[in-house]
Formats: structure tokens, C-alpha cells, sequence
């Protein structure tokens, strides 16, 4: 029988790297039978981590699906990530989700990467729980997360209190029942008394607890007010009501390590979490909306494609409405075309079983081997369109070149990075027009190289990384005038072309300007436009290093032509000629590119940081430090930044991120164009 759609529930695990959300997916799975065994992330067992690049480096590089059966109702969860190199679709993840199970680590408690992932959860509406994990460690410190809620802006509706014996988590005391839960084997409790050493405690949380019940619905405040307390019928219903509104943000306790918890948040998540029917209707483009009805229109959304290596292509659906029972003919409304679905598959990480029954909205699954379907798509009803916009992704932090390790097979290593496109909608793949690399942008060193790893892993083709040519630029001050003449002849119509041109630097950002001063006829009007562009080709190969000329003007105001020898093709030669002459008298000047970078680190961190950027001669424009987290903003030049990521993750202890976007260029100090000058030199000469 299918589970009814108010008894159904679709979230997502979300939290920093190392907190232990697949640790924590891997108890629910064993706690509700979908696993026979726990698996363990140091082991690389665990269902949700089996690529080859989680298991090495022990840690998820890409979001995982599973769906399990608890007290025969279905459940669908999704395992975000939380390493910043690896949650640029969280947004688009999201879309598919009805709520969030937001994971903390006991032991480290709010860091600045969290607070940026809660925010995300915020903005995308959702519900949310709190599990605060890793109760087992020597130095977890639940009031000390529990107090890091309120850089949050949480209110939290606390429904655990552990309970230690010395360095163990041996049991919790539930709030709400006022009862406490013993650790026994194998995930199993025992319900006991409340120790005497919390009951204070107990008793203080207990009425904060009611009261922010109570306070989340007139009617229940009305009642509390007359009778001074609440039945429990009365709290249960209070606090799922309050959850799904997303007014009450309830906490739990649990360590996934040593399989303590499990059943309490299994609990938690069917009797507090909203089911796909208690979200409000999704809004398409322009403003049309789409309730989750599964009598309603079919319509679905790929918010991840994955590669399986039996199956090719799967696009992981989230059904909006209506129903799928059998095999499905819907529109994509990016490409216009028709896909057809074939049978449905239940996912359990890598593992994928046939949907044997009618699967309505709220529902993740795998669909193989659609044509033309990508991420972010809308799949509908024909007559029914409805489409769910994509979010906005954050901009790339990080570009490299990549090179075949033979030469000739540029083309087979393009071709295996565009298959991994598919699948990873944070990349961005393509090739500089000036030095000819292939270039892969990513969100960090860490995301690059795992691409890399994989896309030699599957299609067998050997990668070369390298830092890329940094976009550098030239210019030049002052003015001058010259003369650009070129004259051939070789028996037969030969070739001529003369320009004199006025050339002259100009401000940042001015870019190429061209104007035309010849009067008189003293060069026909038809070979101006190509002296124009034998000045732009040759100040797009550079004078310096190889790097575009910008900001100049050129006045072309006298020259002579010839008029069987004259041609366009002279004329372009000849404003090249000019062009080249012009840069040997103003002695150019190269600039660099120069980034406004934006990091978020502990305050305690930040010292350190501003140091840092300092030492690779960035100018620190200001901080501002809230609730623990510093924001410094500066504007560094982009060569000195190419391997930022792991360095900030070093110095921060991996709780510090960074945005980074173009600001503006400035003349490179003697130094480092010297430096930029001779390698170009040696490049040239080496080919």
C-alpha cells in the first residue's frame, strides 16, 4: 500500500563538513531496517559515501538520496555535502525537499560556515529541526551549542537534555514527558527516572519549553494562561503545528557514531517534520503557482543528475503534483522536447529498486536515460506547463588549466570534463581565447582536483592541472604619433598601405576608442574600418607579455595609398605596423587584475587572516565582526589569491569561506611584471 501523503515526509541532512550528517543517515537507515549493517565513514562502508573520492578522502563529495520505510510510512532523505567545495546546489537541492534536519557537532557548535548554510535554509522557507550530534566526545558541550542557536536568530524549542556519566553519553531526559531514556545495545533505550543531579534543569527548560508552545498559537497561550499548564496532547500538537510554520525550531540530541538516538529523531522527523501536503503552493515563473496535489497536473523537478555506471544518466525528480503510476510522458520546458519516463527507481545510495506503486508529490526518484534533461529542469503536463525556476548559484572562487598529458588529445580532455557538467552544475568549462588553455572554474582546490580525479577515473584519460595565465593586461601613457607604412612588391600587383595615427593612453576602464580624422581623400574611406582592425589584432597579442592592450585611443589623421596596390589587407598590415611603433615609444606598462574579496573566519581567526592578506599585498578595506564571525573585505590581486582556499582553510581550521569577484585593474609593481615579462619571453622562445 502507499504511504498516505499527510504520513509522508522528504528532508534533508544539512550541516558543515565533519558534523556527521552521513554518519547520522547511516543510524537512520539501520534504525529503521533499510540497512542491515552500520556502516562508518572511517571504514569508507557507509550507504551514502560510495564514490571512489568520498571513500579515499572520507568525506561526501556529492549530495545522496535514500528512502526508507518507519512505522510503514515513507520517508525520502537527501545527504547534502557540507564541505564548501561541494554545496554550490544546495539552493537547487532544497527545491527538492518539504524540510531540513540541520546537524551541529557538539564539540565545535555554531561555525561561520553553518551560520551561512542556515541562512539558505531560511531563505528557501523551510522547516527546520536541530540535531546537535557527537554527544560521545570528551569535550561536547551542549550548552555551549545550545547558546550558539542564538547567533542563529533561532528560538529553540529544546526536547533533549543528555544525560553524562563522567566522559559518557549514557541517555537523554525527554522535556516534554519529563522522562528519562537510557542507551542500552544496539540503539535500544530503557525508560528510567530523572536523575537527581537535573532535575533542576529538567524543570527550568521544561516550562521555557511550554511557554514557547504556547506562545506559537493564541488559542493554546489562551489555555496555558487559564489553566497554567498544557496537556500532552496539547504540546504534541502545538509543536508540530508551530514546526511546520516554521515559527519553532525544536533540538535534539544524538550521537551516530555510537547508534544512540536513532529512534527519538526517527520519531521526531514523522511527528513534527510537515508532510508534502503542509507547504504551500510552489511558485513558477511569473508568479504562477503549483499546489502539491496529487490529483492535480503531473509535474516534476530534476534538481540533481548523477552518473551510474550501469544505468548511464539519473536524474534524481522531486514530483511537485500530481501522481506517477507506471511509465510518464511529460515536457521539458527548457528544451520544449518530450521525455518519457520510464519506471520510477527508489534510491538507496548507489543501490536503485523499481517503484512498484503510485508515487505522488514529495517523492525522490531516480528516472535513467532522459534525452535531453538536465539539473533545474521543470518536466509537465503539455497542456498543464508549469516551471519552477532555477536559483541563482554563487559565482566560482577558483580556475585552472587543464592539459592533456600527450599532446594532440586536448579535445578528449574537453570532451570528458563536458560529461561531468552534466552532473556537477557548480563547474564551468572553457577555453582562454589568449593563451588557448582549457580552463575548469570551480568552487575551491578540493572541487577542482576531485573532478579531475574523477573524470580520469571514468574516461580514461590522463589530466595535467595547472594554475592558469593570470588575465593580465597592458596600457600605456602619454601620446605620440607615428607613421605605419607597408609597402611589398613581388612581380606583378604588390601591396600598399600608409597611415599616420595619433595614439594616446587613457583612464582605467576607457577601453579601445577609434576615430576616423583623414579629410581630404588622402586614404579612401573603405580602408579605414581595416586599419581599425589591424590596431585591435595587434593589441589583443600584446607588446609586453603577450597580454591585450586596453584603455588607448587612436586617431588616424594622414597616410597615402596606391590605387592598384592598395587594399584592405595592406592597410590592416599597415595599422599593425603603426600600432607596434606607437607601443616602443610610450614604453607600455602592465596591469593586473585585481579581485574585492570578501572572508568570513572566527573572530579569533581574524588576525591571523588580515595578516595573511596583507603579506600577498592585499589592502584590507574594512571588517565588521557579529555574533563571534568576522566579514573582512579587501582587495587583493588575483595572482596572489589562485590557491586561497586551502590556506584560509588552513589558517581558520576549515571554518572560514570566501566570495571573490573582479574589481578593477592596477599597474603591477616592477617586480612581478618583470617576473610575468620573462616567463612570457621564455614561453615564446621554448615554442
Amino acid at each position: 500500500m502507499p504511504t498516505p501523503l499527510e504520513m509522508q515526509r522528504t528532508f534533508a541532512l544539512v550541516g558543515t563538513g565533519g558534523c556527521g550528517k552521513t554518519s547520522l543517515a547511516e543510524m537512520l537507515l539501520y534504525r529503521a531496517g533499510a540497512v542491515s549493517r552500520m556502516g562508518a565513514v572511517e571504514d569508507g562502508t557507509t550507504c551514502l559515501d560510495y564514490e571512489p573520492e568520498e571513500i579515499r578522502r572520507r568525506g561526501s563529495v556529492q549530495p545522496a538520496c535514500a528512502t526508507y520505510l518507519w512505522n510503514k510510512n515513507r520517508h525520502f532523505l537527501l545527504d547534502i555535502p557540507g564541505d564548501g567545495n561541494f554545496t554550490g546546489d544546495m539552493e537547487c537541492l532544497l527545491k527538492g525537499v518539504d524540510s531540513v534536519v540541520f546537524v551541529l557537532d557538539a564539540v565545535d557548535g555554531v561555525r561561520p560556515l553553518a551560520k551561512k548554510f542556515w541562512g539558505i535554509v531560511q531563505a528557501a522557507g523551510l522547516p527546520a529541526a536541530i540535531v546537535i550530534n557527537k554527544m560521545d566526545r570528551d569535550r561536547a558541550d551542549f550548552q555551549m551549542a545550545l547558546d550558539g542557536l542564538a547567533t542563529l536568530g533561532v528560538k529553540p524549542v529544546v526536547l533533549h537534555l543528555p544525560i553524562r556519566q563522567g566522559e559518557s553519553y549514557v541517555g537523554v531526559v525527554d522535556i516534554l514527558t519529563n522522562t528519562a531514556h537510557m542507551f542500552g545495545e544496539d540503539g535500544a533505550t530503557a525508560e528510567a527516572g530523572v536523575p537527581a543531579s537535573l532535575a533542576d534543569d529538567v524543570a527550568l527548560l521544561r516550562d521555557v519549553t511550554i511557554e514557547n508552545i504556547a506562545e506559537s498559537d493564541e488559542t493554546l497561550m489562551e489555555k496555558y494562561l487559564e489553566e497554567g499548564n498544557l496537556s500532552q496532547e496539547d504540546l504534541k500538537t502545538g509543536l508540530r503545528a508551530g514546526v511546520v510554520k516554521g515559527e519553532l525550531t525544536p533540538v535534539l540530541t544524538c550521537s551516530a557514531l555510537e547508534n544512540k538516538g536513532g529512534k527519538a529523531l526517527l520519531e521526531a522527523i514523522e511527528n513534527l517534520l510537515p508532510s508534502p501536503l503542509d507547504r504551500a503552493p510552489f511558485v513558477g515563473q511569473e508568479g504562477t503557482e503549483r499546489a502539491p496535489d496529487a490529483e492535480g497536473p503531473l509535474a516534476c523537478f530534476v534538481f540533481k543528475t548523477l552518473a551510474d555506471p550501469f544505468a548511464g544518466q539519473l536524474s534524481l525528480l522531486r514530483i511537485l503534483s500530481g501522481t506517477i503510476n507506471g511509465d510518464a510522458t511529460l515536457k521539458n520546458m527548457r528544451s520544449e522536447e518530450t521525455e518519457r519516463l520510464g519506471n520510477p527507481l527508489y534510491i538507496l545510495g548507489k543501490t536503485q529498486t523499481p517503484c512498484k506503486e503510485p508515487l505522488g508529490p514529495g517523492a525522490l526518484v531516480a528516472v535513467a536515460k532522459l534525452k535531453n534533461t538536465r539539473t533545474g529542469d521543470t518536466l509537465c503536463d503539455e497542456k498543464n506547463p508549469f516551471v519552477l525556476p532555477m536559483p541563482d548559484l554563487p559565482p566560482q572562487l577558483i580556475t585552472y588549466a587543464l592539459a592533456p598529458k600527450e599532446k594532440g588529445e586536448e579535445d578528449k580532455v574537453y570532451a570528458a570534463m563536458q560529461r561531468l557538467l552534466d552532473e556537477d552544475i557548480t563547474l564551468r568549462l572553457g577555453r582562454d581565447e589568449e593563451t588557448g588553455d582549457i580552463l575548469l572554474s570551480g568552487m575551491g582546490q578540493l572541487h577542482i582536483e576531485l573532478s579531475v580525479e574523477k573524470a580520469k577515473r571514468r574516461f580514461k584519460v590522463d589530466i595535467v592541472l595547472k594554475t592558469p595565465k593570470v588575465p593580465y593586461r597592458e596600457t600605456v601613457r602619454g601620446k605620440c604619433q607615428v607613421q605605419g607604412r607597408h609597402k611589398k612588391q613581388s612581380g606583378g600587383r604588390g601591396q600598399f598601405g600608409d597611415c599616420w595615427i595619433e595614439m594616446e593612453g587613457m583612464p582605467r576602464g576607457s577601453g579601445y576608442q577609434f576615430e576616423d580624422a583623414i579629410v581630404g581623400g588622402a586614404i579612401p574611406r573603405q580602408y579605414i574600418p581595416a586599419i581599425d582592425k589591424g590596431i585591435q589584432e595587434a593589441a589583443s597579442r600584446g607588446f609586453l607579455a603577450g597580454c591585450q592592450v586596453v584603455d588607448f585611443r587612436v586617431k588616424v589623421y594622414d597616410g597615402s595609398y596606391h590605387t592598384v596596390d592598395s587594399s584592405e589587407m595592406a592597410f590592416k598590415v599597415a595599422g599593425s605596423l603603426a600600432f607596434k611603433k606607437a607601443m616602443e615609444t610610450l614604453k607600455p606598462v602592465l596591469l593586473e587584475p585585481i579581485v574585492l574579496l570578501t572572508v568570513s573566519v572566527p573572530d579569533e581567526s581574524m588576525g591571523d587572516v588580515i595578516g595573511d592578506l596583507s603579506s600577498r599585498r592585499g589592502k584590507v578595506l574594512g571588517s565588521d565582526s557579529t555574533a563571534g564571525v568576522t566579514e573582512i573585505k579587501a582587495h587583493v590581486p588575483m595572482s596572489e589569491i589562485l590557491r586561497y582556499a586551502p590556506d584560509l582553510r588552513s589558517m581558520t581550521g576549515g571554518q572560514g569561506f570566501f566570495t571573490m569577484e573582479f574589481a578593477h585593474y592596477e599597474e603591477a609593481p616592477q617586480p612581478v611584471a618583470e617576473k610575468v615579462i620573462a616567463e612570457h619571453k621564455a614561453h615564446t622562445q621554448a615554442q
